[in-house]
């Protein structure tokens, strides 16, 4: 069965603050419409080549982007690609660097800022620059391309937890509170997208230290949450989930032919071979 699917990336959002700071997340799996689950990023813990993993699945070691500066096109087959090649749809809501490694690098404000093109792998983006950019306006921004296109894959990717991390520290009342302002913010958007039957998987690309970075093994930097959202998720534990098997969960949950590694336990209906 082929389902439609967003993916919401928190940005520097650590497992510790994510587990007490989410509270309608977290209300959802009280409620037991969602599973919580914590896993490990891959390293080395930096954003670039962590979008790379969740959107392709590949490690940055595999993938080549091994730190923010490697500016380039994505070398791998990501989400988006898979997707647009069987005829679904897709969107994005997102920081520039998604951008750069699934259209084009580098990344043109006035040409890239808005995206609307059917050939392309994201079809239709809204692409941002300014760390702070606030999330209630990316989360806006996100509603008004499901509405406009009707995606079968919508990436919404927030940097304000991120940003405040690197101004703050991880373990600061300003890092905090803006993964609690995430969490409201969403509690605006998340009914409607799953009233709407979008499979919904929040996570993060990686953590965030107390020395107000992150890229190596403490498990505050390696160390994220997972929330799973939607009838298509499974709620059983699941003891080991990895960052790279993300991408073929997803796929699969879209129905998609893919030969990606999926962590098959995290779905309703086990499909394929994990």
């Amino acid at each position: 069965m082929s389902h439609r699917v967003i993916l919401i990336v928190l940005d520097g959002l650590n497992h510790l603050v994510g587990h007490h700071a989410m509270g309608y997340l977290n209300a959802l799996c009280e409620a037991g419409r969602g599973r919580y689950y914590t896993l490990d990023c891959e390293l080395p813990a930096m954003s670039r080549p962590l979008y790379e993993c969740l959107l392709t699945g590949d490690r940055p070691v595999d993938s080549g982007v091994v730190n923010n500066d490697v500016v380039r096109r994505s070398h791998g087959t990501s989400l988006f690609d898979l997707a647009t090649r069987q005829g679904k749809r897709t969107a994005a809501a997102a920081y520039h660097w998604v951008s750069e490694l699934y259209l084009e690098a580098p990344f043109d404000r006035t040409r890239h800022r808005f995206r609307q093109a059917p050939d392309a792998a994201i079809q239709a983006g809204l692409f941002y620059w300014q760390d702070h950019y606030p999330d209630d306006h990316l989360f806006s921004d996100a509603e008004m391309l499901r509405q406009l296109n009707d995606p079968d894959f919508l990436l919404v990717h927030s940097m304000n937890i991120d940003d405040t991390g690197h101004r703050y520290g991880g373990d600061s009342p300003q890092y905090r509170n803006a993964a609690r302002h995430a969490d409201i913010a969403l509690s605006d958007y998340l009914p409607r997208w799953l009233e709407a039957g979008y499979q919904v998987m929040v996570t993060a690309d990686h953590g965030m230290n107390a020395d107000r970075s992150h890229s190596g093994t403490l498990e505050e930097e390696r160390r994220v949450p997972l929330w799973t959202l939607g009838e298509a998720f499974s709620h059983r534990p699941v003891s080991l989930i990895e960052q790279g098997r993300l991408c073929g969960t997803l796929a699969t949950l879209m129905g998609l032919d893919h030969g990606k590694p999926l962590q098959s336990e995290l779905l309703a209906q086990e499909e394929g071979v994990s």
